[in-house]
């Protein structure tokens, strides 16, 4: 796609998950394609660290769902963005949500296609990521996590990988930690080592959204009702209903993630003094504040509560945007198309 003038593209959102695990991810992703429809943003590379091809599977089913929009509907049969799997065995079980990959039309056909079947379908995440950030423009290129810091830490080891964080990306948004005094965050106790790491390591800024934040703007079921019915099938809605029995409210842990990681002017949440996050022994999360940090994290702030609501029902519920996309030498479609028989003779050049 082009862009006017030398202007940026919108922001590029790079986005790794454990994708099955909460239904608030599945959620996260959907607001992502609505900021990429609304252009403010744009997906520009999903992995998964939970080792299952489903949950690999059901990340592209997303994708293909808003993808298809390209193509005037709303289930491409093309692949939409190729899909990184981690190989982590200590995630790797079933889940709920993965039963949509099941789900049948009247005619016993699939409802939701994707091309992921076999280990060979999916992306080595370190290489995606690399190419996903070397594709973006200098300082125009957000990471989003939203699972355990697997995969993140082990791209921490390709060669020049944080230059290039560094001068590609803005900052890091973990949807993960707890910072009033509760029990260890799943995110980050299920794997100790490489949260540490990543915190450690990583070449830039970071922000938390952090359990309390998510616990304290749950996602309405109500919406899921109401909003989605222009489609008669959504895997984001099927998703939901799968993750357990309606009707239930779901925690935004990742939802806050994306919205601030793009939305960030917009003050939906209070932010901490810079500090230093460091992880327990148990898992738990430690903020120490200091000028120098490159650590900060969310706090909820109630008076936002109803606009950061509306803002995850409407861009999650928004319809895909149908684009067209125009390349450099392809014809505008209103030009004429020139018949050479009723084109006035050239005149003849003299001798």
């Amino acid at each position: 796609m082009q862009f006017p003038g030398n202007s940026k593209p919108p922001v590029g959102m790079i986005f790794d998950s454990d994708m099955g695990n909460r239904v608030d991810t599945a959620l996260a992703m959907a607001i992502m394609y609505g900021l990429d429809g609304k252009n403010e943003a744009r997906v520009v590379s999903v992995s998964v660290s939970k080792s299952n091809l489903k949950s690999a599977a059901l990340s592209e089913v997303i994708g293909r769902f808003y993808a298809g929009a390209v193509n005037g509907g709303f289930a491409s049969v093309g692949r939409t963005l190729p899909v990184g799997m981690g190989d982590d065995p200590r995630d790797a079980k079933d889940t709920p949500m993965f039963a949509i990959l099941e789900k049948k039309d009247d005619k016993g056909a699939p409802v939701y296609q994707h091309g992921i079947h076999k280990l060979v379908d999916t992306a080595e995440v370190p290489a995606l990521f690399r190419n996903a950030l070397t594709s973006q423009q200098d300082g125009n290129c957000m990471v989003i996590l939203a699972g355990p810091a697997t995969n993140l830490a082990r791209g921490l080891a390709l060669p020049d990988a944080k230059d290039w964080i560094t001068k590609k990306v803005r900052y890091l948004v973990i949807s993960g930690g707890a910072f009033n005094g509760n029990a260890a965050e799943p995110h980050i106790k299920a794997d100790i080592v490489a949260a540490r790491k990543l915190l450690a390591e990583w070449p830039g800024q970071i922000v938390f959204a952090p359990a309390e934040v998510g616990a304290a703007f749950p996602y309405p079921a109500d919406s899921i009702e109401k909003d989605f019915t222009w489609s008669p099938n959504h895997p984001v809605v099927d998703a939901y209903r799968a993750y357990k029995p309606m009707p239930y409210d779901a925690p935004s842990w990742d939802m806050a993630a994306v919205l601030y990681a793009v939305r960030p002017q917009e003050n939906y949440f209070k932010l901490s003094e810079p500090g230093v996050v460091s992880v327990l022994d148990d898992g738990r999360t430690k903020f120490t504040p200091s000028p120098k940090g490159m650590h900060r994290y969310l706090i909820a702030d109630p008076s936002q509560k109803e606009k950061i609501i509306k803002a995850y029902a409407e861009l999650a519920s928004a319809k895909p945007v149908v684009r067209q996309f125009r390349f450099r030498n392809q014809k505008k479609a209103a030009d004429p198309v020139k018949d050479p028989a009723k084109e006035p003779a050239k005149p003849e050049a003299k001798p």
